[in-house]
C-alpha cells in the first residue's frame, strides 16, 4: 500500500507545484514472452494499474512513450484516468537522439502539469539524467519498480526515486 503513495512525497519537495514541472520516468511494465514488440503480461497489465493508481491526483498533463506496445499499454490506464492521450515518440536516429527527442519533448510541456514518460530498460535512465537526475538509477532486465519523480524549475532539478506496484524480483546472475 505504501508504495502506491510515493508520488506524494514528490510533491513535498521545496518548489512548489505551480513554479516547477513535475516529470515521472519509468521503465514499461512486464511484457508477454515472444516477438519484438510483445503485449503486456498479466503482471504488467496489473502494474500499469498500479502506475495509474500511483499517479492518481497527479494533474497528468503529457503522457511520451515508444511506439511498442509495451510502453503504450503501461501507460494507458493512468492517460485514460487522466483524461489525456497517450504521444508516442520515434525511435529512429538510436537511443541517444531518442532520449535527447522525449527529453526536450517533456520540457516543452506546460509548467503546471506532470508528464509520464515510459520508456525502456536501456533509455529510462538517461533520459532522467537528460532531465536533471544527477545520479539515475540504472535498470536490470528485472526492474520494472522503479520510478524516478524530477521536478524541474528553480536552481536545480530536483529528484526522488521510488518505486511502485508489486516488488520486482531481483535477476539471476547470467553466465
Amino acid at each position: 500500500m505504501i508504495r502506491t503513495f510515493t508520488f506524494v512525497l514528490a510533491l513535498a519537495l521545496p518548489i512548489s507545484v505551480a513554479e516547477a514541472q513535475t516529470v515521472v520516468v519509468v521503465r514499461h511494465a512486464e511484457k508477454a514472452d515472444g516477438g519484438h514488440d510483445p503485449d503486456l503480461s498479466s503482471a504488467g497489465h496489473a502494474r500499469a494499474q498500479a502506475l495509474a493508481q500511483a499517479l492518481k491526483g497527479a494533474r497528468l498533463t503529457h503522457v511520451l512513450t515508444t511506439p511498442l506496445k509495451r510502453t503504450q499499454q503501461t501507460a494507458a490506464p493512468a492517460a485514460q484516468a487522466a483524461g489525456v492521450a497517450v504521444t508516442p515518440m520515434a525511435l529512429g536516429g538510436g537511443a541517444a537522439a531518442h532520449v535527447a527527442r522525449v527529453a526536450a519533448a517533456a520540457r516543452q510541456t506546460s509548467v503546471d502539469g506532470t508528464v509520464l514518460i515510459v520508456g525502456h530498460s536501456n533509455t529510462v535512465p538517461e533520459i532522467a539524467r537528460a532531465l536533471g537526475d544527477a545520479a539515475p538509477e540504472p535498470l536490470t532486465e528485472c526492474d520494472y519498480d522503479r520510478l524516478t519523480i524530477i521536478q524541474l524549475g528553480g536552481p536545480a532539478p530536483k529528484t526522488i526515486h521510488a518505486r511502485y506496484g508489486a516488488p520486482t524480483e531481483a535477476c539471476a546472475a547470467k553466465p
